[in-house]
């Protein structure tokens, strides 16, 4: 059931991002990657902080 509702959400998403256009996708993909680049950085100063 898990599956099933990732594919389904992956298929909105890829949706959406067909019908914007480019500067809006590459807007939102940049923004999306520095998200989670952040939250990468903050979970691996976290993990060291821990040792």
């Amino acid at each position: 059931m898990i599956l099933l509702t990732a594919l389904i959400a992956f298929g909105f998403l890829v949706g959406a991002a067909a019908h914007t256009s480019l500067p809006v996708f590459l807007t939102a993909s940049a923004a999306i990657t520095a998200w989670l680049l952040a939250f990468g950085v903050r979970e691996g100063l976290a993990r060291l902080r821990q040792r």
